[in-house]
């Protein structure tokens, strides 16, 4: 079957690329992450809103352009490409798409337009823990690994009483966030709520929210990986082509030209499974099933390819002043989140042994 993508999300997809390329560079990413108050970019940000991208599939009432999911996917592997720093994933996928999809029309109404235009900043915790209880409105529990968690306005918590809606804001001193360290260098949150104010996302249980989302941030993350894989790819490439050794260029050398195909074949199949659970879950196809397929490929090919282009690069890979460790450290996390390669081929067992 054919993947590719429509015209209006290889519209998105080279808007996006167009404005990481002229925005993320190896220079502005060294800069941002020698300054230790600031691990984003929200110059960025402001732009992609603009561009109309971060609206992109939200509905067309309140501020978006009404695309499908694959229209999110295809900025979603310009941002791997280019290790962008910014919210995407957590302020579109966990918050816009949920919004839109099971919040309140008051709550669309709140939130939604206010995320297309890249004023609000919304995320998910989706770690599993101890069950956070409601009483009258409030929160009380423990949530860990909250991504942009430290920076967020609005969080959505799974609670004993439906998927919450929380403004921080609102909170007071009922909430106490905690920084957590990350691979990446982006901290995330260890959030504490002791009777925080929250209101109810939608007439939606918790599980069903939950499993609607979930595929879609896996698949997210698949998309993310694959540019990703790219662009550790192609800097392999380029410096095998510019390295000589012995009077030749390393991408000569049998092992150089096997190790990179190895890569390359690696790429093409993380760039093709997370295409097809984007596509699945974008025409209302069951896709449980292609997303866990999609995301083994990502954490376990992702993972061969990055070290294939740090071995090719020799020394220089591990040189924090040169771009590839920050696809390496990216993928690194982005590998573990939700599940590693080992996690999604047992979920994927328990799906086959369902369907038989």
């Amino acid at each position: 079957m054919d993947f590719d993508f429509d015209e209006e999300e290889q519209a998105i997809a080279d808007l996006t690329a167009q404005i990481l390329d002229d925005q993320v560079t190896h220079e502005s990413l060294r800069e941002l992450t020698a300054d230790p108050d600031v691990d984003w970019d929200a110059d960025l940000w402001a732009l992609l809103a603009d561009a109309g991208i971060l609206g992109a599939a939200l509905p067309e009432q309140h501020g978006g352009a009404g695309l499908d999911f694959l229209a999110v996917t295809a900025a979603l592997e310009q941002i791997g490409r280019t290790a962008a720093p910014i919210p995407f994933l957590e302020t579109v996928v966990m918050g816009g798409l949920t919004i839109a999809e099971f919040g309140t029309p008051a709550l669309q109404d709140e939130l939604l337009e206010r995320i297309a235009t890249g004023r609000v900043y919304v995320t998910a915790a989706l770690v599993p823990g101890e069950p956070v209880t409601v009483d009258a409105d409030a929160c009380t529990g423990v949530l860990t690994c909250v991504p942009f968690g430290m920076h967020t306005d609005v969080i959505l918590v799974p609670t004993t009483d439906g998927m919450r809606v929380i403004d921080v804001e609102a909170t007071g001193d009922t909430m106490t966030r905690t920084e957590q360290a990350t691979t990446t260098g982006h901290p995330q949150a260890r959030i504490e709520l002791a009777g925080t104010p929250s209101q109810r996302l939608g007439s939606a249980a918790t599980d069903d929210v939950l499993a609607w989302l979930r595929p879609r941030v896996d698949s997210a993350i698949c998309s993310m990986l694959a540019g990703a894989c790219q662009a550790a790819l192609k800097l392999a490439a380029d410096y095998a082509q510019q390295r000589h050794q012995f009077d030749r260029p390393i991408a000569t050398f049998q092992a150089v030209s096997q190790r990179a195909g190895d890569a390359y074949i690696d790429t093409e199949a993380v760039n093709l499974t997370s295409r097809q659970a984007a596509w699945r879950i974008s025409a209302g196809r069951h896709a449980d099933e292609q997303v866990a397929i999609a995301r083994w490929w990502a954490s376990e090919a992702g993972f061969r390819v990055m070290h294939a282009a740090t071995h090719l690069h020799g020394g220089v890979g591990v040189d924090r002043d040169y771009p590839l460790h920050r696809y390496f450290l990216m993928t690194r996390q982005l590998e573990l989140t939700l599940g590693n390669a080992e996690e999604q081929l047992a979920r994927l067992g328990d799906l086959i042994a369902e369907r038989s």
